[in-house]
Parts: C-alpha cells; structure tokens; sequence
C-alpha cells in the first residue's frame, strides 16, 4: 500500500535511523517505491532508485538519518555514556526518552539524566550540563544485566517520541522531521513522477549519514552522476518569539522554502530562479531563503565531478534537533508539489542552460 501525507510521515518519523545506521528508513522508502525503478545503494549504504528514463539524470534526494548517539561506555551499575551523532543543544535532553536498539533488533527504553540539581551548587545549576555529565538510565542494576539485554558498546541511539497530532487541524509533533519530511517528498513526488512521462532520467535517493557532515552525499553523486540536483529538507522554522518575523524565511504555514544559499552552497541561481517561477506558475506558495548558517547535502553534491546544479526545498519544522518538532502538512504538501514540477521541467534544454556560462 502506497502511504502518503500524515500517514507516510508517521511511519517515517517512528523508525529508529540514526547516521551509520538508515535501515529502518530504507526499507520503507524501498517499499514504497516499489515498481517505479531499480534500486542500487553505494557502499556507504545510500540507496538510488532509478526510473526509466532517458535525457538528463535528475536527481531527487533527501536524508534518511536523525540526531542520535552511540552507547560509549556501560558502567558497572547500568548506566550508559553516549556519544553524539549530529547537533544537539544539550538544554534539550535531560529527562527524554531515549531507545537503544540492539545487533539483533531489540529496542530497550530508557531515560537522560545526570546528577539532580538538589546536589549541584548555584553556579553549576546556571550552567548547561554537557553530555559528558549525563548519562543513559535503562532501569539496570549492573553491566551484565544489560549486557544480557543484548547491549553493546557503540549500539545506536535514537530518541523516543510520539507522532501527535495538534489541536491545530494539520500540524503536527514528532522526533525527526528533520529529515523525514525530505524522505517523504522524496516518495511521494517519486511516485507522481513514475505515473507521469518525464523527458529526463529521474533519481530518486536517500543519503546516509547527513547529521555528520553531509557524507553520503558525496559517494551517492560518484555512483549516480546526476546532471542536476533537487535536494528536499526539513529546515529550521524561524517564525517563534525571539525573532522579527518581517524578515522570517521559514515560516509554518507559508509554504515550501526555496533555498538560495548557505554556509555549505551557494545553489545555481538559474536552478533556483526556475524553482521560483515554477511555483509561482503552479500557485504554489513559497519563500525564499538565504541563510547564515546551518548546511544541506547540496555541499556535497554541488561539488561532485565537474560540479552539479542544485537548490534545497524545505518544509519549515520548528525545534529541529530535540525530541520534538513540528511542522504544518500543508507546507509539506506545497514542498512535494513544488518537487514534481520542477523535476517535470528540467528537460535536457533547461539542464543544458544552467551551466551555459560562454
């Protein structure tokens, strides 16, 4: 059965796929793309699925992995000492749930914590506990207790979180929207452009280990050598108390955010002005993004072989990073719309001008 829209993004968000470790997301966007092309992964473990097709190879691509960590250490009481994998402000963790899931498939629950603050002097209560000073309680006793669960150092981790629905009709809460939503776009569209005649080769794939510095990226591009590159992200809302919103860029509920730059890439400006007008075409609504911070695998892939044209579109999710984030369906709506017509539109004239610079 084919999900789309709440229900694909809940299946998404429930999996357990930290970087080094994407199987669970793999295999629902393998499942759900089933039929539409074949399916290949580089050795890193990023998987392409590619339509038949002929003309520019146009790439689709999204992340499959979520902030997480590592089990480091297992103290002889139970406790576990983590390693992060990807960005966390530590001010998010304490008290969160958090899931290890083991070699053999089993998920074991457990909860931060650190030394209570009834023991901590004044000053160390104004600072941020760092992760070092924090640990994983299982509900153990020993090592050997857990070890017999079936734990282990270096085991993944992974945060533990509902997919809620808000009392807003069409929002929603849930751990790894980031990139979750880009995953789900990246289905969706996939299917509406396998149903669909395309006048180019069209790539659709999920990249591993993104939250640790963009690097299945950068295999992914030598194995698919695309012409071209849409990559589809769940960004960073800036629409809360604290920021100015006439100058906001991702804001819920206006729509997909066409990105123009970051720190990582400064996109095609041809790919990203045909973006633009592409969603001004469809009536799709959009907003523009130029962006101080923050990255995308566009880093990477702009930077494969002799260089790839690419531009980020981006569902705005507050509280990316944390146990909760949120997001308004709608914009993610926007955002897969936005996707299939502009994958329609890079026909082998359009690819061809994006790098026309003579």
């Amino acid at each position: 059965m084919k999900l789309k829209g709440e229900k694909l993004l809940r299946q998404l968000t429930q999996a357990h796929a930290v970087p080094g470790y994407e199987g669970e997301v793999r295999e629902i966007f393998c499942k759900q793309l089933e039929g539409a092309g074949k399916f290949s992964t580089d050795r890193n473990g990023s998987v392409l699925c590619t339509l038949p097709g002929k003309g520019p190879r146009v790439l689709l691509a999204g992340h499959m992995d979520e902030v997480g960590f590592r089990v480091q250490s297992i103290t002889a009481t139970g406790f576990l000492k983590l390693v992060p994998l990807g960005g966390w402000w530590t001010h998010t963790l304490m008290a969160q749930r958090l899931q290890v899931k083991t070699s053999g498939g089993r998920k074991i629950m457990g909860v931060v914590s650190s030394k209570p603050p009834h023991f901590l002097s004044e000053a160390e209560r104004k600072q941020v506990m760092s992760l070092e000073n924090m640990f994983l309680d299982l509900g153990a006793t020993s090592r050997e207790e857990v070890l017999g669960w079936g734990v282990r150092v270096g085991d993944p981790v992974a945060p533990l979180t509902d997919f809620a629905a808000l009392e807003h009709q069409g929002r929603f809460l849930a751990k790894a929207f980031d990139n979750r939503v880009g995953m789900g776009g990246t289905i969706e569209a996939g299917n509406k452009l396998a149903a669909a005649k395309c006048s180019n080769t069209v790539l659709l794939a999920g990249t591993v280990q993104e939250e640790v510095g963009l690097r299945g990226a950068q295999t992914l591009a030598a194995m698919a050598k695309p012409d071209v590159a849409v990559i589809l992200e769940g960004t960073p809302a800036d629409d809360t108390p604290g920021f100015t919103l006439d100058t906001s860029q991702g804001i819920m509920g206006r729509g997909v955010q066409i990105r123009m730059h970051d720190p990582s890439a400064i996109m095609n400006p041809k790919l990203a002005e045909l973006a633009i007008d592409t969603a001004e075409k469809e009536k799709i609504p959009y907003q523009v993004a130029v962006r101080a911070g923050g990255g995308t695998d566009a880093g990477r892939l702009h930077l494969a072989g002799e260089g790839v044209p690419c531009v980020v579109l981006g569902v705005p999710a507050r509280y990316i990073h944390s146990h909760q984030s949120m997001i308004e369906l709608a914009d993610y709506q926007a955002t897969v719309k936005l996707a299939t017509a502009l994958v329609k539109r890079l026909t082998a004239a359009e690819v061809k001008k994006l790098t026309k610079y003579l």
